[in-house]
């Protein structure tokens, strides 16, 4: 005898996560993306900013998302969120209440699509990019309590202004401490004091490697440079570490904390 559907939209979450095979990192960012869409469903405005994280959604009826209302509602927060949210963010976000809302219909949990119709936002035009974050803002994130990496990678993005695929691809190695800059062959990079003061506390003694790194052992196909030696951890990706960012500050991009890039140091 199959087995009930359940009757609450949080815990038909838990179920299409506990089945994605996902890693708790990235389930830890799908449950926030599923639980905002339960705002909406509630034809309610979700919270912002930190608050995000920490606020519980309403409890609404699985069976809600087959109601007429439900696709309008969505439509209505997919524009109310546009104005504020980065398009690759809020287009990711779409995509995960796609799959789950994919897989609920696979098992006869619901019958209808209310996201059929909610197509993802454009994107930037190339070289436009989002607009940097006003002295305000960067206080305000810096702020926040969030793991040591992501206060380095925050920083050094900001403090360098380098573009976010070549600070992620830095290795340990790359880094001449004293003078707070890299060393060649690396991309010519500089950094100030805040940067200077955490990158210590990061490396925590390693001197090879990948700088930025995942929370978990690195898969067994992972590349070798992609892999550190000490830790068996893989290199930070930049979805992942956009997704970290969107967890602590959903209105903000990496690319948006770049400042003009200064000439390196002599």
């Amino acid at each position: 005898m199959p087995a009930l559907p359940p009757v609450e939209y949080a815990v038909a979450v838990e179920h299409y996560l506990t089945a994605s095979g996902l890693g708790d990192g990235s389930r830890r960012v799908y449950r926030i993306a599923l639980r905002t869409w339960a705002w909406a469903l509630a034809d309610r405005p979700a919270p912002t900013g930190p608050e995000r994280r920490r606020a519980q959604p309403p409890v609404l009826p699985l069976a809600l998302l087959d109601h007429p209302e439900a696709a309008a509602r969505l439509r209505a927060a997919v524009d109310l969120r546009s104005r504020d949210t980065d398009p690759r963010t809020l287009n990711r976000e779409l995509s995960t209440l796609r799959a789950a809302l994919a897989w609920w219909r696979a098992q006869g949990w619901i019958r209808t699509d209310p996201a059929d119709g909610l197509r993802p936002r454009p994107l930037p035009a190339p070289g436009t990019g989002p607009a940097p974050l006003t002295p305000d803002q960067l206080r305000t994130l810096f702020a926040l309590r969030a793991p040591l990496r992501e206060q380095v990678l925050w920083r050094l993005l900001h403090e360098s202004g380098a573009p976010v695929e070549t600070v992620l691809a830095l290795n340990a190695d790359d880094l001449d401490l004293p003078h707070r800059r890299t060393r060649p062959p690396a991309p010519p990079l500089t950094w100030q004091t805040a940067t200077a003061r955490l990158l210590p506390l990061l490396l925590a003694g390693r001197t090879t490697g990948p700088l930025f790194l995942t929370t978990r052992r690195a898969p067994a196909t992972t590349p070798t440079p992609d892999r550190c030696p000490h830790t068996h951890r893989a290199r930070l990706s930049y979805r992942r570490a956009a997704e970290l960012l969107t967890t602590h500050a959903p209105a903000h991009t990496l690319r948006s904390l770049r400042t003009p890039v200064r000439p390196p140091r002599t």
